[in-house]
């Protein structure tokens, strides 16, 4: 099995990990470590082989649709199409989103509602912000 371990920091200050494990192509597993008044909480949470390969093939398909719309433009095709086509890979980057948004609520906030954990609440609520802008 190999492991990979990432520390991170966000824009407030807070130190987060993560901790990819490789083995099998099973689940991944990310630990963040919140900061709570000097106090570490560890958050763990793992994705199923099922729910990662979902969010891969969707995040394909919207890079293939970018592409198409990149050799659209190379070819000079029409504007008012390359728009359509900028629709639909926002579109599919939109649907990726609330999929990771879902699962992310079925395991995480769950588990944060569960532990008092209002950092990964807190967090959740600033990720949907930047994603709705």
């Amino acid at each position: 099995m190999i492991m990979k371990e990432h520390t991170h920091f966000r824009e407030d200050g807070t130190e987060y990990t993560h901790v990819h494990h490789n083995g099998d192509g099973v689940a991944e597993s990310h630990v963040h470590h919140h900061n709570h008044g000097g106090t570490g909480h560890v958050h763990r949470h793992v994705h199923s082989a099922e729910e990662k390969k979902k969010v891969m093939n969707r995040l394909s398909r919207a890079i293939g649709h970018l592409e198409a719309v990149k050799r659209m433009v190379e070819r000079d095709e029409d504007c008012s199409e390359v728009l359509i086509q900028l629709a639909a890979v926002r579109s599919a980057i939109n649907n990726t989103g609330k999929v990771i948004l879902k699962n992310h609520l079925d395991h995480c906030i769950v588990e944060a509602i569960e532990q008092n954990d209002m950092e990964t609440i807190r967090a959740l609520d600033e990720a949907i912000d930047k994603f709705i802008k």
